[in-house]
């Protein structure tokens, strides 16, 4: 068998990724969704068929605001996992409108639980809960619950494995993604100012250990000790920069993730087909001091 044999069948057609920075206004969750809708405007405009937004995104990356109001920062998913509040409607209805898709952070309530949530608004308006982080970091802990599986999204040809923030920092979140046939790995995250070094590493990384795509769409903005730098960004297969925002302003980054290059990418670097199934013991050989 070859190694292409042994990888998921690439995509056919482009799909053109917007990374959105756009900053929230703690537990002003109508504000924000007023904002998302603008942002997903102006993807369309540069042609792009997903849009993505940042941790929390829509009641803001605040614990304090998000313990005080519960109420007022969480969406409820139903049985099915669908969202049906109407203070999501004016996104949902910019989403119908342009025919794209998002993948949007929040705070989700789903059988009797809270999680922190990948939202996905469909072309037709569909609102979904797609991924809750399985890697809930320090305060998350207080607020959330740890979500118990991966989560990925088919958009057209294209398989995206989904993480949010900390779940990037484990190398195997991504590597699920890529063993379970992921093109590309999308992830909303928060980092704090400062942050970036760690931030870019993990997602380059990333890209290359896996040899797929990167998408981090991060939380900017707010008050110190809560104020986020950014860095949202796109990275190819071989975790190069493709596009990227500057770290504390908004905008959006736009990049095209193209088949050809993944393909020919997992073509020369062959990590993905040639991991070992068991690595075994671990022999220790003790040196004199």
């Amino acid at each position: 068998m070859t190694a292409d044999e042994r990888l998921p069948q690439a995509p056919v057609t482009d799909l053109r990724v917007a990374a959105a920075q756009a900053a929230s206004v703690p537990g002003d969750l109508v504000a924000n969704v007023a904002k998302a809708a603008d942002f997903v405007d102006r993807a369309d405009n540069e042609g792009a068929d997903l849009v993505v937004f940042g941790e929390l995104y829509l009641p803001g990356y605040h614990p304090e605001s998000l313990a005080a109001d519960p109420d007022g920062c969480d969406v409820e998913a139903d049985g099915e996992g669908l969202v049906a509040d109407p203070r999501l409607d004016p996104l949902r209805q910019i989403v119908q409108h342009h025919h794209v898709s998002v993948l949007i952070g929040a705070s989700v309530r789903r059988a009797g639980k809270r999680h922190i949530s990948q939202l996905l608004v469909d072309k037709y308006g569909l609102v979904h809960d797609a991924y809750h982080k399985q890697q809930v970091w320090d305060e998350e802990r207080r607020l959330f619950t740890a979500g118990t599986d991966g989560g990925s999204v088919l958009l057209g040809d294209w398989h995206l494995g989904l993480g949010i923030c900390y779940d990037a920092c484990f190398p195997e979140h991504a590597r699920a993604a890529a063993v379970d046939g992921a093109h590309a790995y999308v992830v909303g995250g928060a980092y704090l100012a400062g942050g970036g070094h760690r931030r870019d590493l993990y997602h380059a990384a990333r890209a290359l250990d896996n040899t797929f795509y990167t998408v981090f769409a991060g939380a900017v903005g707010g008050e110190d000790p809560w104020r986020f730098g950014g860095g949202s960004a796109i990275y190819d297969p071989e975790g190069q920069v493709l596009a990227h925002v500057d770290e504390d302003t908004e905008g959006l980054a736009v990049a095209d993730l193209d088949p050809q290059r993944l393909s020919e990418t997992r073509a020369e670097h062959t990590m993905l087909v040639d991991r070992p199934g068991d690595l075994g013991g671990r022999n220790v050989t003790k040196a004199p001091m």
